[in-house]
């Protein structure tokens, strides 16, 4: 497949692997415990998503995770084109439009003359690295672990092979930011 856009990932997940707990809550990440975190310090950062998020011109989330932002006091995606990949959801809010396929939203990228486009949701990840439309991954590890939770990578038919670009750590939060490159 010859695409216009590329397909990037910038998400917050546990130490142990987990984007949320089962429930959907994400208070860890929302809200997380400051401790005395040692610097670490490194020659190429990862961005931050005041960096980020202006860089996207279009968005590809799941139904959960659209139904967990409608929760929260305002729409964050303002100004941004919103596609929700989901088979139920009916008549999103916002002027999000809905695909039922990955091939109806990999269309709508393409007409819509995506660039770069933010891939969020744990299974919209997962099923866009599967098919290999994610080019850069950006995690920002939270120092907690929860046990439990909605993964953020599951299973995939082959390895996945990553080049790293950037990463650095916040001694406040005692996140860890880290940015690779999809290799192909």
């Amino acid at each position: 497949m010859n695409r216009t856009w590329r397909g990037r990932v910038f998400i917050g997940m546990t130490l142990d692997g987990n984007i949320a707990r089962k429930d959907g809550d994400i208070e860890w990440l929302t809200n997380p415990q400051l401790g005395n975190h040692a610097p670490v310090q490194s020659n190429h950062h990862t961005i931050g998503w005041n960096e980020f998020y202006p860089s996207v011109s279009h968005l590809v989330i799941g139904r959960g995770t659209y139904e967990k932002v409608m929760t929260f006091d305002n729409w964050p995606y303002a100004g941004k084109q919103v596609i929700v990949l989901s088979t139920t959801l009916k008549d999103p809010a916002h002027g999000a439009t809905v695909a039922r396929s990955l091939d109806e939203a990999v269309t709508k990228l393409e007409e819509t003359g995506a660039q770069d486009v933010y891939v969020d949701g744990g299974k919209v990840i997962q099923t866009f690295l599967q098919a290999k439309l994610i080019d850069e991954i950006t995690v920002s590890i939270a120092p907690v672990l929860i046990g439990e939770g909605l993964p953020l990578f599951g299973q995939l038919p082959e390895d996945c092979w990553l080049d790293l670009i950037a990463t650095h750590s916040d001694d406040q939060s005692g996140m860890v930011h880290i940015t690779y490159n999809v290799r192909r």
